[in-house]
């Protein structure tokens, strides 16, 4: 009697490719994925601190809002500069052990503001303290937050002083130490 051998199948198989990782797993990572994303950008979107009393202006409004000035008001950009000089800030969350020196200037258009500012130093002094120091010290080490820092300042003083009316915003000296 002959026995026929047949080949003894390996009890490892072969691997092959199995269709169903294509047909729903790809899919399935792509959309973990996309979930990821969003709730991570929202958390970041979260953390970051909307500036209070900033309007957000479309592309189109801020061109808008530029071609609105006169003339007049271009020529006078400039002229008047009310400076505040050499004030010592302690940035939030630092516990007295960091401060800021900070020098600015506001472009104001005419002398009768700037007497107005003269008369009323210590307020603007204080609204000034009271903006930076509830600043974190990221938040002022950013470059991009001197911007924004600039628009919340001229918008506290316009809070604080209705009929002052700023061009600009300027800083002579920023240091953090």
């Amino acid at each position: 009697m002959e026995e026929k051998l047949e080949p003894q199948e390996n009890s490892s198989k072969e691997s092959k490719l199995n269709p169903k990782i294509f047909l729903y797993g790809i899919p399935i990572f792509i959309v973990q994925l996309i979930i990821v994303y969003i709730i991570s950008a929202n958390m970041v979107m979260s953390k970051m601190e909307k500036i209070p009393g900033e309007t957000e202006l479309s592309a189109e409004e801020a061109i808008l809002n530029e071609e609105d000035t006169t003339e007049a008001d271009n020529a006078a950009i400039g002229n008047f500069i009310y400076t505040v000089e050499d004030i010592i800030i302690n940035p939030a969350n630092t516990d007295g052990q960091r401060l800021m020196l900070i020098s600015l200037g506001f472009d104001i258009p005419s002398e009768e503001t700037q007497a107005e500012l003269n008369s009323k130093e210590i307020l603007l002094k204080d609204m000034i303290i009271s903006t930076i120091s509830s600043k974190t010290l990221n938040q002022l080490s950013s470059a991009g937050f001197k911007d924004s820092l600039r628009v919340e300042l001229a918008g506290n003083l316009t809070n604080l002083f209705p009929n002052v009316k700023i061009n600009r915003v300027y800083f002579s000296k920023y240091i953090i130490q």
